[in-house]
């Protein structure tokens, strides 16, 4: 084996991490198990191509509603335990909805209302899940935890709808939705196991769930690495959604199949997957980030061509290999990608945006596709989609993925600062930075980056101002929302941030004066 693939499974070393791994694979596989039956049932109980690509939309939609407001919440509260309740309520209702299709009761509208809650609990435990991936494996594992959990995502994938497919041919409906059921008793089961290391106190109370939901969309405008990721995962997920909401209609409208068809087609996009997951790492290493986006988009486009001009369960089921390995390429990639870019007192709000983001583009993709399936074809809608990703992949060169490495860890190299304020006090902080003239053209390079750092951390009204009576002297000026906001940015400093101020410190002939000053009592 290479060094890159030995180091793709390091991660499983970690027995906590192996555990929920494993778990929520079995989870997953229910899930996929439960999609493909509620997918195939929708086939059943109305047909069209609207209909049925309504089920993909309101499988995402929710993580678009809901998805920023629970990683505000997983940034808040105590993850595990968020995880413990929410996936007790989706138990709750997986099992409500064994017992509907058992009674012969469901009908479209309550297949979509079951559907949305789904998509609402896999909504509230997404950010959290991710966010919690950092605490059980080294920082250097990172990058190989996010794409075994990929993996493990398209392993379920690979499983659940082969499993589903034979249990509705041989056994009945009900059955793929009774052991989705019977699996989210699994994650429990490993929750409850799990005792993660105690976080450390922090002297700061606790931020209320409006103003951490701002804090992350603040964050997220002014983090440039950030906003690449979630331009080029809208570049992606637009048009690869036709993929998905089309799928089950290509499997029963083009190519006159059944269930276990539909099943076989996802199972082979899983295999597809897992094949390319284990391939992934030397070529990321050889190709980079972003080339290997581009590979997977490219593979993404020449499935949605197959499938559209070369009708036959054999191409499909090929086409289904080349979606799975290109699927898992991107996605892996921009997870990555998305995980570097954050901090960890932000990291389940950044990654609530970038899933926000990514569900967005695919139940807006997806209620498009059907809407041009049914006023066209089948055929038209995987076409137009092939053509739109091709045409995006130039459109977005320029938004580069940064590879890994800066360290977001909090420095706490800012001295506490000893002033009388009130928390709710509106506060503007003032730094002059004497500069000689030789170091004035990379000085204003840098304080450049450092204006989109102040402003990530809640800085507005941002200003630097040259003094009169003597033009060497600078002032930077911002203000913030209250005291304690500014409390909170200097306790989240990174290293990479203190970085930069250490080169902005290099540049001056004497050390920065600061100055806070705040409303007067």
């Amino acid at each position: 084996m290479t060094s890159a693939t030995n180091g793709a499974w390091r991660p499983f070393g970690q027995k906590a991490f192996t555990v929920l791994w494993v778990a929520t694979v079995i989870s997953n596989i229910g899930t996929w198990m439960n999609d493909v039956g509620a997918g195939w049932l929708m086939t059943s109980l109305a047909p069209s191509p609207q209909i049925v690509a309504m089920v993909q939309a309101a499988t995402t939609l929710p993580v678009f509603l809901f998805a920023i407001l629970a990683g505000a919440v997983a940034d808040i509260v105590d993850r595990r335990k968020l995880l413990l309740v929410v996936n007790v309520a989706l138990s709750v209702v997986a099992f409500a909805v064994a017992a509907v299709v058992q009674a012969d009761a469901m009908t479209p509208v309550l297949l979509l209302i079951f559907t949305f809650l789904l998509g609402s609990g896999a909504a509230f435990i997404a950010p959290a899940w991710q966010a919690i991936v950092p605490k059980l494996v080294p920082r250097e594992d990172l990058t190989a935890a996010v794409a075994l959990n990929s993996m493990g995502i398209n392993i379920s994938r690979a499983i659940g709808p082969a499993v589903a497919g034979m249990l509705i041919a041989a056994f009945g409906l009900v059955w793929p939705f009774a052991l989705n059921a019977v699996s989210t008793l699994v994650v429990i089961a490993a929750l409850i196991w799990w005792r993660p290391a105690a976080e450390p106190e922090s002297k700061l109370p606790p931020e209320h769930v409006l103003g951490g939901m701002i804090a992350g969309l603040r964050y997220a405008l002014h983090t440039r690495r950030l906003r690449l990721v979630l331009v080029r995962a809208v570049a992606f997920f637009l048009f690869a959604s036709a993929f998905w909401a089309m799928l089950p209609l290509v499997a029963r409208n083009v190519l006159g199949g059944g269930a276990g068809l539909y099943g076989a087609l996802l199972a082979s996009v899983g295999i597809g997957a897992v094949g390319g997951a284990l391939v992934l790492p030397g070529l990321r290493k050889r190709l980079g980030a972003d080339r290997t986006v581009i590979l997977g988009t490219l593979g993404t486009a020449l499935v949605l061509a197959v499938l559209a001009l070369v009708p036959g369960r054999i191409p499909a089921l090929l086409a289904g290999l080349i979606a799975g390995a290109s699927w898992i390429a991107v996605l892996s990639s921009l997870n990555v990608a998305a995980q570097a870019a954050l901090p960890d007192w932000v990291r389940a709000r950044g990654l609530a945006i970038y899933l926000t983001v990514f569900s967005g583009a695919m139940s807006l993709g997806s209620l498009g596709w059907g809407t041009v399936a049914a006023g066209a074809s089948i055929r038209t809608a995987l076409l137009v989609a092939a053509a739109g990703i091709l045409i995006a992949v130039p459109l977005t060169l320029r938004a580069r993925l940064s590879g890994a490495g800066e360290d977001h860890s909090p420095a706490h190299h800012w001295p506490d600062p000893h002033v009388a304020a009130a928390d709710d006090a509106p506060t503007t902080i003032w730094i002059a930075y004497d500069i000689p003239e030789e170091n004035r053209a990379q000085f204003m390079q840098l304080m450049s980056e450092q204006r989109r750092s102040r402003r990530a951390h809640g800085a507005h009204g941002w200003a630097l101002r040259q003094d009169t009576a003597r033009p060497t002297r600078l002032y930077e000026v911002w203000h913030e929302a209250s005291w304690l906001a500014h409390l909170r940015h200097h306790d989240r400093i990174s290293h990479s941030e203190k970085a930069l101020q250490d080169e902005i410190r290099a540049l001056l002939t004497a050390p920065p004066e600061i100055h806070h000053t705040v409303a007067p009592v």
